[in-house]
Parts: structure tokens; sequence; C-alpha cells
């Protein structure tokens, strides 16, 4: 998971708001530290760390978090946020250094197969492809991702939706939806897939699913067990679920059990937040 987040380190800045420092010995670089303002996530700022392993249990990270804190402006929000991979070194020094566990996510390998392919012909469902530019598709992107992220307050948007998960930019290749096709319901989306994988291969497609937030746990779980049955019927998809998203949580905490879901890597999300 560091490879991901060493992405996160780069030069300091205002606009976007960012500090990092860089720690030396010998004039040879053995740590990192970057603490940055997120628009998207405005109530903490994000922290990150890196320590190479002979430097470690020295008090490095701490003392990289102190200057970095020293550095955030009396007007900005002082809670910290962090995640770490799980029994990693990163987790004791969060937990020492005052963090709380606020959030446990998974990436998950679903096989192909593993659900039942629903027969849509006998559901008041279809499954239809839809543009990722849809305003349709885009409100209910912001209206998901703000609802499940309600432990960390997101100001998800259309602009920054489009942005940020369906754009090409951000490697949304294409989208599916769960349509209800009762009558009284004049075809309301019921849940999506996003894929982020351009061509399809033998490799797992990373793909987001969401669902109307207005469901139920229950009609959620449903409806997500037939979109995932549908998507992952011939090849893998790879989902990040964490435990705020509760029914797809109970559809691949269920599978992983039967093996027919694989862990690929868990993180855990830590906070320290302002008094």
């Amino acid at each position: 998971m560091h490879h991901r987040d060493r992405g996160l380190l780069g030069p300091s800045s205002n606009d976007p708001w960012s500090r990092c420092i860089v720690a030396e010995d010998a004039n040879v670089p053995v740590a990192a530290a970057m603490i940055f303002r997120s628009s998207l996530h405005p109530d903490r700022l994000s922290f990150y760390v890196e320590v190479a392993p002979e430097h470690r249990r020295k008090g490095v990270a701490a003392q990289l978090l102190d200057i970095l804190e020293a550095e955030i402006p009396n007007c900005a929000v002082q809670s910290l946020k962090a995640r770490c991979a799980k029994g990693s070194a990163a987790q004791c020094f969060l937990k020492d250094n005052g963090f709380r566990k606020i959030q446990h996510s998974r990436e998950v390998l679903i096989q192909p197969g593993s659900l039942p392919v629903p027969d849509v012909e006998n559901l008041p469902v279809d499954l239809e492809e839809i543009a990722t530019g849809s305003v349709e598709l885009t409100q209910l992107v912001v209206d998901f991702y703000n609802a499940v992220h309600t432990w960390d307050r997101a100001e998800m948007t259309i602009g920054r939706a489009q942005q940020m998960l369906l754009s090409p930019e951000s490697g949304a290749a294409g989208a599916v939806v769960l349509r209800s096709t009762a009558q009284e319901s004049e075809n309301p989306i019921l849940a999506f897939a996003v894929s982020y994988t351009p061509e399809r291969t033998d490799a797992p497609a990373d793909v987001l699913i969401g669902w109307v937030p207005s469901l139920s746990e229950e009609s959620a779980e449903q409806v997500v067990r037939q979109l995932l049955g549908l998507v992952a019927a011939r090849y893998p998809v790879s989902v990040e679920v964490d435990d705020a998203m509760v029914p797809l949580k109970r559809i691949t905490d269920a599978l992983a059990e039967q093996d027919e879901a694989e862990i690929d890597f868990e993180a855990l999300i830590y906070a320290r937040d302002a008094a």
C-alpha cells in the first residue's frame, strides 16, 4: 500500500495547502512526511509518513509530525487522518501518537461466477450501459459517495465526481446500471458499477460499486448482489470495501468465507481530532 501512498509526497504548496519534509542522514534521504488539505474531505488534514526500516523506532516520524504540525495555519483545521496497513510499523506509530481507528478498508477480488447470474427477464430490473458523463449517473455517484463517508464528511459535487471518478482522466472506462422496470418506479437507477479497466483481460477489473442511499440495507444488498452477479459473471473484479458500505461488505465477507473472493489488502484509517 505504501507504494500508492508514496505518490502523495510532493513539493509544499499554498494552493492547495500542503507541506512536505524530508529527513536525511549523511545526505541520504531516510524519511519523508507530508500533511495536506483535501477540499473533498474538509474536516481533517491528511498525513503520510515513511521511514526507512533501519531508522524506525527512533522518533524520526514523531519529529517530522511535530515539524509539519507547526506549519499548519492557525485558521486551518487541526484534526489529522492517516491510513496504514494492518499490523504495520505505521499502525504502531499512529496508535502511540494519539490516533484512533475510524475505518477499516479492504480491496476484495471477486472470482467469476461466484455469485448467481440473475434472470433479469423475470425480475423487475434491467442491466443497462450508461455514459460515464450521464448527469443521472453522476448525481447518484455524488449521493452515494457522500452517504458512505459520514465517518469522514465528504463534500462530493457533480463537478468533483466527474473529475475524480467518472472522467477518462480518472481511468473510468465504462459504466453499467441496474434499473428498476417496475411500472410505478419510472425506471430509476438502483445500483451502478463503474469500470476502471480500459480493456477486458484476465486481470481483475477495478470496479466502483454503489447504490441508491435511500434503499434499506436489505434492499441495497439484494440489488448489489444482482449487479455483481452480472458484472462478475465471466471475469474477476476488484472492489474496494470499507465498513461503512454495509450491504457490499456483507456480500464480500460471505464470498471470502466461501473462498469465492480474496482480500488483496487491508487498510486501516486512523484519526487524531482536535480537542
